[in-house]
């Protein structure tokens, strides 16, 4: 299937590459700009970028992935599906209806819990025992459509974010695959999501980064776990 990815993250490496390895042609791969990092400042390209052109894959890097320009672009790379992991903007209704097989979307949760830009994090925050993956076609809400495939992924004891975080990417891209192909034969599932069962994972921020002393042990272990390795928990 000829396929547009978009994504960012080290999260959606794994799934780029499982497309690639299923034989999809990817027509093109976008993701955010390089960015400066570390106490140098250095501008460094996100990962999706680097694994695609070891891969030989066109590359775009919009500053706005809604500017109509941008949008033209998407249009003459004419996909029969976009799949979208961990990609830091909203797609707008114009690209989200472009191509005839939808668009695509690997959330790191079990929807419709957990909605949001941090899923994964609030969920070791949260003492959770389980999370795990959705496959679902985007629409134009936050993390509402209808779900394709999902998995439970258990949390033990002692997981970081950074232990879930990489059984979920691996996981995802698994799904992702076997979520493709039912949808090139025709036979994927459209689940509504119960929306009176929804969470919300909000972005973090320096008020959840500190340590309440004044909480319980075990409150203060998730939070330690849940921002590890980062951003980091702090007092």
């Amino acid at each position: 299937m000829r396929i547009i990815f978009i994504g960012t993250p080290d999260f959606a490496v794994p799934c780029l590459e499982a497309l690639v390895a299923a034989g999809h042609e990817i027509a093109g791969v976008v993701t955010q700009p390089d960015r400066p990092k570390g106490r140098g400042h250095k501008l460094t390209p996100p990962p999706v970028k680097v694994l695609a052109e070891a891969r030989g894959l066109p590359v775009f890097q919009p500053e706005r992935i809604k500017h109509p320009g941008f949008v033209a672009r998407l249009k003459e790379l004419a996909p029969e599906m976009i799949v979208v992991v961990a990609f830091g903007q909203l797609l707008s209704k114009e690209i989200l209806t472009l191509p005839e097989r939808g668009c695509v979307n690997v959330h790191a949760s079990l929807l419709p819990r957990y909605r949001g830009a941090a899923p994964i994090h609030w969920a070791v925050i949260n003492g959770e025992k389980e999370t795990g993956v959705t496959i679902m076609y985007m629409d134009e809400g936050l993390d509402t459509g209808d779900m394709i495939l999902w998995e439970r992924v258990p949390i033990e004891t002692g997981d970081t974010t950074g232990v879930v975080h990489d059984k979920l990417s691996a996981v995802g891209a698994r799904l992702l695959v076997a979520a493709v192909a039912q949808i090139a034969a025709g036979t994927a599932r459209r689940v509504p999501q119960d929306d009176t069962g929804s969470t919300y994972a909000p972005l973090l921020n320096k008020e959840v980064e500190l340590i309440p002393w004044e909480k319980s042990a075990c409150e203060v272990r998730n939070l330690i776990r849940g921002l590890n390795p980062w951003p980091g928990a702090f007092t």
